[in-house]
């Protein structure tokens, strides 16, 4: 299994470890556009070379998309088309290209008419960290993780297999969705998440003018609640242009949920306050 991964930072990278150390990939070839990033991959030993995207495509069964979804939904048909250049007499190619991205209903969008679209499978792993490029890139980021799989019927039986065996292999347990499904489950598990905490950095960060002792006096609450604020900018901006809808629906909940909790205090509301936690304590039943 030859394996080509476009974009090798924290998720293709630590891909490309996993399915190289369990024996999924006899040889991973990377495509990154970054040169410092490209000779990092390189010398960690991420890759076993670097070319570009249609050399790249040429020598692998496999692509991994690993980029941000904004490149991604430009490229998809870029090797969509480099597939259909490469079909046999019997309009047969055995190739398969996926992508990793946080968002999938324009990527759908952008793939569904391709006369090559049941080349290509949908995904999400659901594992990550706030880190960024090839350094950041770990054995065992996956296990136990979810990775969603979407519109698994417009693509080929033989590509969905391959793909679940690859999740497999990174032990990850699969879950079925259509396209506009995962990108509303995300905005209200993930991607508010990251807006929250870039908000709470930023208002500290203007507090800090004024008040110096704030990070000294940070806690573990503190740093695990702003954890998310070392994203990268270059992975999220298109994220949230590409799900503005559903974001800006779980925005303004957010923002009522503030309201309600400002209103308590600046009342002296303690009994109000007391109902506002214990509702949120819910969330115990579902993550422990």
């Amino acid at each position: 299994m030859k394996i080509g991964i476009v974009g090798l930072g924290l998720i293709g990278g630590s891909m490309a470890i996993d399915l190289k150390r369990k024996g999924f990939a006899d040889e991973i070839t990377g495509v990154e556009s970054d040169s410092v990033n490209a000779a990092a991959a390189l010398k960690i030993g991420l890759v076993d070379r670097i070319l570009p995207l249609k050399e790249c495509v040429d020598v692998s069964d496999m692509i991994i998309l690993a980029v941000p979804v904004g490149a991604a939904v430009r490229m998809l048909p870029e090797i969509l088309d480099m597939f259909k250049a490469e079909e046999n007499a019997a309009g047969v190619c055995r190739r398969t290209v996926i992508d990793v991205c946080s968002t999938k209903e324009q990527l759908a969008k952008t793939a569904h008419y391709h006369p090559m679209r049941t080349h290509y499978v949908a995904t999400h792993p659901m594992a990550g960290t706030e880190y960024s490029g090839p350094w950041a890139a770990m054995p065992g980021l996956f296990d136990g993780r979810a990775c969603i799989i979407c519109n698994q019927e417009e693509s080929s039986p033989a590509s969905v297999r391959l793909v679940e065996k690859m999740y497999d292999v990174l032990n990850m347990r699969p879950i079925y969705m259509n396209a506009s499904s995962h990108d509303v489950h995300t905005a209200y598990v993930s991607h508010i998440s990251h807006i929250t905490s870039f908000a709470l950095a930023l208002t500290v960060l203007d507090k800090e003018k004024n008040e110096k002792h704030i990070f000294d006096l940070a806690s573990g609450g503190f740093s695990s609640t702003v954890r998310l604020a070392k994203s990268n900018a270059d992975m999220w901006v298109p994220i949230f242009s590409q799900n503005r809808e559903n974001l800006l629906k779980v925005i303004d909940t957010y923002i009522d949920k503030i309201n309600a909790f400002r209103r308590a205090i600046d009342e002296f509301d303690e009994p109000g306050i007391r109902s506002l936690i214990e509702d949120a304590n819910r969330i115990k039943r579902i993550i422990r």
